[in-house]
């Protein structure tokens, strides 16, 4: 199984013999503007690096020809140039450090928040010099800002404590203000890619995101609910 889209963002090669994962994660990436090709085996994968020439790859251990291991070791001196995000089920502290001996430069678990993975892709990018020029580690819409190298978020110059969660979720907003985003998309990338609870969790962290970046008085809401759709980030018509 392969896929390319024409070039546009970074090249982003995805590997990972299970359809599903693969499909969720390709799509999150070309959501956010990224070029994507994927394959199901490592022998595709080694023919993508060659063809495809991906700025970074996520790359399941697990594979049925050999291990992303193997693949890693297997690509040689050509790993230096590719950064490798190892994605996998296992969780073992031995299975972490072999993977970033063979050449990996982060190690995800399954199940993964998509919009922690892209996060993540996009830090590898910079930090090894292959993200967009115009690329940078601050979001801002309105008087809004998130440094992603920081976590840092302020509100009209004031510092905004947020948990793990509600900071996943405004990155997400900032990434795509003024596009509605639908329950489903947010929940697939701020929760794990199988979260299977309840969507009234969305809408409990939304009113908990609003309550803390609504800090001054005159903050004007920027979450706007999108009724029967989702939510996006805008600011009210005719807010200064």
């Amino acid at each position: 199984m392969n896929g390319q889209e024409d070039p546009a963002g970074p090249r982003v090669l995805v590997v990972d013999d299970e359809p599903n994962i693969v499909d969720v994660v390709a799509m999150a990436l070309r959501f956010q503007d990224f070029t994507v090709a994927t394959a199901a085996t490592g022998a595709e994968a080694l023919e993508q690096v060659a063809g495809f020439r991906p700025q970074i790859m996520v790359l399941d251990v697990m594979l049925p020809d050999m291990t992303g291991f193997e693949v890693a070791e297997r690509l040689g001196a050509q790993r230096g140039h590719v950064p490798i995000v190892f994605l996998t089920a296992r969780d073992a502290t031995e299975d972490k450090l072999r993977g970033l001996t063979s050449g990996g430069d982060d190690y995800v678990t399954k199940p993964f928040s998509l919009e922690e993975l892209v996060a993540r892709i996009r830090v590898i990018l910079r930090r090894t010099g292959q993200a967009d020029a115009d690329a940078t580690p601050v979001l801002r819409y309105e008087d809004l800002s998130l440094d992603e190298d920081t976590r840092e978020v302020l509100r009209a110059g004031v510092l905004i404590e947020l948990t793990d969660t509600e900071y996943r979720l405004l990155r997400f907003l900032l990434r795509n203000p003024r596009r509605v985003l639908t329950r489903a998309q947010i929940l697939d990338h701020v929760w794990d890619y199988d979260f299977g609870g309840d969507a009234r969790v969305l809408e409990t962290y939304v009113s908990y995101l609003r309550k803390k970046l609504d800090v001054a008085a005159d903050c004007v809401p920027l979450i706007r609910t999108v009724r029967g759709v989702g939510y996006m980030l805008r600011a009210p018509r005719g807010a200064a």
